[in-house]
């Protein structure tokens, strides 16, 4: 009889250690809620001929599904620093502070308590690796904007992978900075890898990597992020690059790792009330996912996948109307609104006063206007209303939290994102809640309603 109860209790034994899961992927789409999905899936559809629903990305096909509140500790609606805050650590954080609680106090992060327990850990991200949701894994700071001091902790933080656009501020801003966050970071014992080829190239010599853009890439839009998908050219970096070089990375280093894969432009494109280009930048998210799918598809009694998003931003609405949607109009969108923005700065700079006929065939090469998709006499006199004004010098372009988008750039995607019934309430975040998508070991612990701040305590019961 005791032979028995020994053996059964070992059998219990084994099969608790088969349940948990050596690999962990966090998605984190950042502005991503669910109607910037459903864009994506219905935009696909529609391009592509088919009935809607026939398009889907994998994380909607998930077994297991959720919804976060996102509020703050002093907000109704969320920073992404107070949001990574809790992705990251499971305490409340007041909007604009990074890696602190509600009180001050400092705090730790899912991935750093697995650095302390020998997990590998990879961080990557569309955006700047010291900003906020990033940061929020390995950083602790009473301003999310002190991107100096935050790329500080990321060369001490011993994580064994970073991949993005690189540092905010390397130089730093002041006196009392003077050492290049680059240098430091080798110093700490991590090799800098500038693109895809010399990733791969460094892959199997580097102890710890630092992933980020080529020197000689087109310039970053926002100065600090990838470029979006829409205006991407042949040797850009993409996400999916990135993801395709940290796993293997930390496969071979580690036999346990965490991985926190952040669709940073997401965000970025909301805040501008982009449709086509959120739509992309959710698609390419959802390429990353898949090589992790991969991974779960060769391991799957070993791996846990999480998809969430730190908030909503935009407030997007799928209908504006009656009840159609004609989203496949966004495919003559040639470029993001902001490079949109760049090519009318241009044109007043070299023109202080452009003719119509300039103004309008930029209007239609880039956005498909009067072409492919049509414009009324009203919507006509609205353009021409703005032009006017800018013809006057009493335009005033839009302000968003990353950069200032140009009014005749504004106005024009205002227009396609209406023809294609797409509907926006604002250029910030909501309070809206976001999704939260599972597979794998444990994940049908993350099914039904939650706090953002159970993430991080849902993760930990599946490890234990």
């Amino acid at each position: 009889m005791k032979r028995i109860i020994c053996l059964t209790t070992a059998l219990i034994a084994v099969l608790i250690v088969v349940a948990q899961p050596k690999y962990v992927f966090y998605f984190i789409g950042d502005g991503m809620g669910d109607s910037q999905i459903m864009a994506a899936e219905m935009y696909r559809s529609a391009i592509q001929g088919q009935p809607i629903g026939h398009v889907r990305t994998h994380m909607t096909q998930f077994p297991y599904t959720g919804h976060l509140y996102t509020y703050s500790a002093s907000n109704g609606i969320t920073d992404s620093s107070a949001a990574g805050t809790c992705l990251a650590t499971g305490s409340k954080a007041k909007n604009g502070t990074l890696g602190l609680s509600a009180n001050g106090d400092t705090l730790r992060s899912i991935a750093e308590r697995l650095k302390d327990k020998g997990w590998g850990i990879g961080i990557m991200t569309t955006v700047a690796i010291d900003h906020a949701t990033p940061a929020s894994f390995y950083g602790n700071n009473e301003k999310r904007g002190n991107y100096y001091d935050v790329g500080q902790q990321l060369c001490y933080s011993n994580f064994d992978f970073f991949g993005g656009a690189g540092f905010h501020h390397p130089e730093g801003k002041y006196d009392d900075q003077p050492v290049n966050l680059y240098r430091l970071a080798e110093q700490q014992g991590y090799t800098i890898a500038h693109g895809v080829e010399e990733a791969r190239n460094l892959q199997q010599s580097a102890d710890k990597m630092i992933f980020v853009q080529k020197d000689d890439d087109r310039g970053a839009q926002h100065g600090s992020s990838l470029n979006y998908v829409v205006d991407r050219e042949e040797g850009d970096l993409t996400l999916p690059q990135i993801v395709s070089v940290a796993i293997p990375f930390l496969e071979q280093r580690h036999d346990r790792f965490f991985m926190m894969v952040e669709g940073g432009m997401i965000d970025y494109a909301c805040h501008e009330d982009d449709g086509r280009t959120t739509i992309d930048e959710v698609w390419e998210m959802d390429e990353a996912l898949a090589l992790a799918l991969d991974f779960y598809q060769a391991h799957p009694d070993e791996t846990l996948i999480i998809v969430t998003a730190d908030h909503e931003t935009g407030g997007m609405a799928l209908g504006n109307g009656d009840y159609t949607l004609h989203l496949d109009l966004l495919q003559y969108q040639q470029c993001s609104t902001w490079v949109l923005s760049e090519i009318f700065t241009q044109l007043l700079e070299e023109k202080k006063k452009p003719t119509w006929e300039e103004v309008q065939r930029i209007w239609r090469e880039k956005l498909g206007l009067w072409d492919a998709v049509p414009v009324t006499k009203e919507e006509e006199a609205e353009l021409r209303a703005v032009y006017k004004s800018v013809i006057r010098g009493k335009s005033k372009d839009l302000k968003t939290l990353y950069q200032e988008i140009n009014c005749l750039a504004e106005v024009g995607g205002r227009l396609i994102n209406k023809k294609a019934h797409l509907g926006w309430t604002t250029n910030n975040h909501t309070a809206h809640p976001v999704p939260v998508f599972a597979i794998g070991v444990g994940a049908e612990r993350f099914s039904g309603w939650h706090d953002n701040t159970e993430m991080v305590p849902l993760i930990w019961s599946v490890l234990q």
